[in-house]
């Protein structure tokens, strides 16, 4: 067909280039497009070296280069197991399993015989599920807490190689639910997706410019988000210092850790905080916002004051900021299609106190940033089992979650090394890196079917040609050997 140069708007124009698709688009035959579908094949099972998890060779190198086996036996060597296996196996047994995607430990008998797991794991047979469960039983206080450690550890080591002026930790709870009434330090307490049940309510920390857990507090789940916190806080404080960190230090808290005990530590430390004010407590501070009548613009929907306001028995003030938001509110009523109808809006508050030097700008951004940590919660839990209880002592309830922030520390690490980071940082304290979610990375590179074998006796890991597959799998072993 010949081409004709038409002018841009002509309809002759649209025409041709719809012939020349439709001229284009008949060029295969049906022969050479479609198949069979009618044959079902011919199913067999024998016992070959084929695995479903040919992208976990870069789990592989990574705990190689971060001698993860060797760590995880430090945190164990003080105990005694019959078991064949040893505990530090277990542990990263237990970590591999959530990495792969599995939530419960029964779940282990669907790839019990996976050739490159086994590689990975250094073992010729995987343990069952009463060997997990007996090993569970067996940890102790000691574990916990040399855990607790080697995740500090790891996140730390790769703050110091980013080489911060400042360093932001966020902190927050989030409810583990359990139906069971026997497990251990469990209790009935606030729930608000699952009332009545019992729960476990642990406090994390988490370093924002790294999207990692940088510690854990398990605790029961009748009680208040402040249970422990200044403890909890003082100690992750010490271990950054430990590290050798000497930019400044930042912490972003909700309500429930507001009180003059926690803001004068933080103060004392010297370290940059913001709080948020629960201002329903205080009706003479409900009063001066409600009468308050000249409010600063800061965008098209927040506006703001400063004020001095402390509670009465506070030994000193602090900056304190007062936020209203204007947000769409949904009309009641039957929905009339007006062509011009204005939208209804109503004011949200938000008191924020704080240390920090800046404008009304920069705190509520910055404060408003902690709210990315609801995002690790989420991965954490849909993701990597946080959520689970896999049984009903309580140590080993707390190591399985360790387990899972292990697993989501290590995933993070993979990707930080394959890619350069931001060299900035933002009002919100941003992370410094985008992560792609852990399920989609599991799906896209995990998950992929491969045969061992050994051409010439050299051991050899074969895939189905996928370009984009190779290129990124390369990619990630070229990070991880100038990493090792």
């Amino acid at each position: 067909m010949q081409w004709n140069e038409p002018s841009r708007g002509d309809t002759l124009w649209v025409l041709q280039l719809t012939a020349l698709a439709e001229e284009g688009s008949m060029k295969l035959s049906k022969a050479e497009l479609r198949s069979s579908t009618h044959s079902l094949p011919k199913l067999r099972f024998e016992d070959q070296d084929l695995t479903s998890f040919a992208g976990v060779v870069l789990f592989q190198k990574l705990f190689r280069a971060l001698n993860l086996k060797g760590r995880l036996y430090a945190c164990v060597r003080h105990l005694r197991s019959s078991s064949c296996y040893g505990l530090a196996s277990i542990l990263e047994v237990l970590t591999l399993h959530l990495m792969l995607g599995w939530r419960r430990l029964r779940d282990l008998d669907y790839y019990r015989e996976d050739p490159l797991v086994l590689r990975v794991l250094g073992l010729r047979r995987l343990p069952n599920v009463a060997t997990l469960t007996r090993a569970l039983r067996k940890f102790d206080g000691g574990v916990v807490e040399r855990i607790r450690g080697l995740l500090r550890a790891l996140v730390l080591d790769r703050v110091g190689t980013l080489g911060l002026g400042r360093l932001t930790v966020d902190f927050d709870g989030s409810v583990l639910t359990t139906k069971s009434r026997n497990t251990e330090g469990t209790a009935v307490g606030f729930n608000p997706k699952s009332k009545g049940n019992r729960s476990y309510y642990p406090l994390l920390a988490t370093v924002a410019q790294t999207g990692q857990v940088l510690d854990l507090l398990h605790r029961p789940g009748n009680v208040h988000d402040s249970h422990g916190s200044r403890e909890f806080f003082e100690e992750c404080f010490d271990r950054i210092e430990e590290s050798g960190f000497r930019g400044v230090l930042e912490a972003r808290i909700d309500s429930a850790h507001f009180s003059d005990a926690t803001c004068l530590q933080l103060e004392a430390r010297s370290i940059h905080f913001t709080v948020s004010v629960p201002f329903e407590r205080f009706p003479d501070l409900k009063e001066r916002i409600a009468q308050r009548q000249r409010w600063w613009p800061i965008d098209g929907e927040w506006s703001c004051f400063e004020m001095d306001w402390r509670p009465k028995s506070w030994p000193r003030a602090f900056r304190c900021f007062v936020f209203r938001q204007r947000v769409p509110v949904p009309r009641k009523g039957p929905i009339q299609l007006d062509l011009f109808r204005p939208l209804e809006r109503s004011l949200e508050y938000k008191v924020v106190m704080t240390n920090k030097e800046g404008s009304a700008r920069a705190i509520l951004s910055f404060h408003n940033g902690r709210g990315a940590q609801e995002g690790i919660f989420a991965e954490l839990k849909s993701q990597l089992q946080l959520d689970y209880i896999p049984t009903r002592r309580l140590l080993g309830n707390e190591v399985f979650s360790l387990c899972s922030t292990l697993a989501h520390n290590l995933a993070r690490e993979l990707q930080m090394l394959e890619h350069p980071p931001i060299p900035t940082n933002t009002l919100a304290r941003a992370c410094l890196w985008v992560f792609e979610r852990f399920g989609s990375l599991r799906k896209r590179l995990i998950q992929r079917a491969g045969r061992l074998t050994r051409p010439h006796g050299e051991l050899t890991l074969t895939m189905s040609a996928n370009a984009e597959v190779q290129s990124q799998i390369e990619r990630y072993l070229t990070a991880l050997d100038r990493a090792a």
